[in-house]
């Protein structure tokens, strides 16, 4: 299998922390963590930072349950524990992923490479309708883009 972390040993917490280090580093304030009261695990990180003179929230998903379906479409012997070894796994790396794509993001923000609206801008979270400026997109059949029927 050729994807990014599939093997990560990093808890996801340890993930979680760095990713939370690297936007208060970046200027990030009200920091929080969404949680999925069936499993503990927490799904997405908000967070608010200033981009040109204006606070937005964002809000980073790990999407625990599709990264889960990939991995383990790839095991060919399953055993009675593979499920719930699989699932740990998949949170490890998706939390893993993400923190890896924010150092690399907030790296590029400070080499004036693009700027955080720039980056982040799908991840633009509205906290009163709970979706992000991508999802807000996706269910208008992206109609807000140019060149969009």
């Amino acid at each position: 299998m050729n994807l990014k972390n599939y093997t990560s040993t990093v808890p996801a917490i340890n993930s979680i922390g760095r990713i939370q280090q690297s936007l208060v580093e970046a200027g990030a304030t009200d920091i929080s963590m969404k949680y999925d009261q069936a499993t503990k695990t927490c799904t997405a990180i908000t967070f608010r930072i200033v981009t040109n003179e204006m606070p937005c929230f964002f809000q980073l998903p790990a999407k625990i349950d599709p990264c889960f379906k990939v991995l383990y479409a790839e095991i060919k012997r399953p055993q009675p524990d593979t499920k719930k070894r699989t699932m740990d796994q998949a949170e490890r790396t998706a939390w893993k992923i993400i923190s890896d794509w924010v150092e690399i993001q907030l790296s590029m923000i400070k080499l004036e490479q693009a700027e955080p609206l720039q980056i982040f801008l799908p991840y633009v979270y509205d906290p009163a309708t709970e979706k992000t400026f991508f999802e807000q997109l996706k269910e208008t059949k992206f109609k807000g883009l140019p060149n969009s029927k």
